[in-house]
């Protein structure tokens, strides 16, 4: 994870900002926080250590890429078991105000604040790749706010929703799986199916095998969507997963090969290409 996102941990339980706040934490150790509660949302992205977290009576344990969200005034505390490995995880903080504002705009921004009100439901398991996409939001989200580049006020509002609306989509598609497949068109259904088997060979023969559709048809939609090939799609979607695993510290030979990529030489070329880089120069350019 690049050096510059991360947050010296704080114990202040209050939000400074009237919206939303949101940080990266790496504690090699950690002192222990006593129960509490708070007056806005937490969503809480588990990355690395021996942690649970303890929500009214009952202790969760978690593994990587667990998402908690904590409505307001509900009791909870993290219990860290032990320092053997580093306690990592992003923390993002949203106001009852700003949800009140995204409600106006769509109820769907607000889909999961509600069923995890309702449901006492506070813990969702994701797998590597389902996580990969959510971190990616998150990373670009903490970039923006400590850069300084031209439009980032109106950028940042834009990547909040994003990630909120992303993550309440998530957990209605996770609740609804027949509804969800039933409901896409076939252009939603394939990028659904690839970022969720990034890992397998997604050739347009075992695409149109899959859906009982031409492959044909599947490249004529595609270009017809994005502007692009399928195959550039697949591509740039294993490219943007490599490069979060790298950056979550996966050594570079074990993320290429976990997102389908057969062998290095083409891995390097097309990760150069995108990002103007090597996956060597880029791993060493942001972690130090």
């Amino acid at each position: 994870m690049k050096k510059r996102l991360q947050t010296q941990f704080s114990t202040r339980q209050y939000m400074l900002s009237r919206d939303f706040e949101i940080f990266y934490y790496s504690d090699p150790t950690m002192v222990q926080v006593a129960a509490h509660t708070h007056n806005y949302y937490e969503f809480y992205f588990f990355l690395e250590g021996d942690v649970s977290i303890c929500i009214e009576d009952t202790e969760y344990p978690l593994s990587y890429g667990d998402i908690l969200l904590l409505p307001p005034q509900v009791r909870h505390h993290a219990v860290i078991h032990s320092i053997s490995a580093p306690y990592r995880r992003f923390v993002f903080w949203i106001s009852q105000e700003y949800c009140s504002h995204l409600l106006d705009t769509s109820p769907n921004y607000v889909y999961i604040m509600q069923y995890v009100q309702t449901s006492k439901k506070y813990l969702f398991h994701n797998d590597k790749i389902a996580f990969n996409v959510i971190q990616s939001k998150i990373i670009r989200l903490i970039d923006e706010m400590k850069s300084d580049r031209f439009g980032r006020q109106a950028q940042i509002p834009l990547c909040v929703d994003d990630l909120i609306l992303h993550l309440n989509r998530a957990v209605y598609e996770q609740n609804h799986p027949m509804e969800y497949s039933e409901e896409k068109s076939l252009y939603q259904n394939l990028c659904t199916y690839i970022e969720q088997h990034l890992d397998e060979e997604l050739s347009l023969e075992k695409l149109a095998a899959e859906f009982y559709v031409s492959k044909y048809h599947i490249a004529h939609i595609f270009k017809e969507n994005i502007g692009f090939s399928i195959h550039q799609y697949i591509i740039k979607k294993r490219l943007a997963v490599c490069r979060d695993a790298i950056l979550s510290h996966a050594s570079i030979s074990e993320a290429y090969l976990m997102y389908g990529f057969k062998d290095y030489s083409s891995f390097f070329r097309a990760f150069k290409k995108e990002y103007g880089m090597s996956p060597k120069e880029y791993k060493e350019c942001f972690i130090p």
